[in-house]
């Protein structure tokens, strides 16, 4: 993509990318549901009642906080069972933030961090700042999880401050340490 060569040696800054299922949780305005990445994706039974078991209680406290917009938080269902390595994240299953849209405005790092706060959430952590040169060789060289002692998937980066491309996706990517084994 020709945004990425432009915006190659500028600041990112780089999250941990979490290795476990990509969950949805929508508040319309009145009640809040559930989705994979896709409309069409299965959530796994253990991780589907562990989201109703943290979620449905706060149906009333998304009421306060977005008013009556709607709200999707996005984020992955991570811990044992869900992918090969999940048991090194936790032995249960639980849900860890990573973007919020409200409204169709997508919150910045900060705001993102407090929706965290206030609803008792995990947020994925800022790893560090730097050139898609240095995210690349920081996956490719692997680099201790914030979750424990084991390599971390990878790399989610976004421009310091957020872009859109021509079509107007976010200007975003992902790189994983298994992209360089040989």
């Amino acid at each position: 993509m020709p945004e990425f060569e432009y915006l190659k040696d500028n600041t990112w800054v780089f999250t941990e990318k979490v290795d476990g299922a990509n969950i949805r949780v929508i508040y319309d305005g009145d009640q809040i549901i559930f989705g994979g990445k896709t409309d069409r994706a299965e959530i796994h039974a253990a991780l589907a009642n562990r989201l109703n078991e943290k979620f449905i209680p706060l149906t009333g406290v998304f009421g306060e906080m977005f008013d009556s917009a709607e709200v999707c938080l996005y984020g992955e269902g991570y811990g044992a069972k869900i992918q090969k390595g999940g048991g090194n994240y936790r032995q249960d299953q639980d849900f860890v933030l990573f973007d919020v849209m409200v409204g169709g405005w997508w919150l910045q790092r900060p705001d993102v961090e407090d929706v965290a706060v206030k609803l008792g959430l995990d947020v994925v952590p800022v790893i560090g700042r730097g050139t898609l040169a240095e995210m690349i060789d920081l996956a490719r060289a692997g680099f201790k999880s914030t979750w424990g002692n084991f390599i971390a998937e990878g790399i989610v980066a976004r421009p310091e401050i957020e872009l859109k491309m021509r079509n107007g996706n976010r200007v975003i990517t992902k790189i994983k340490h298994k992209d360089f084994r040989v």
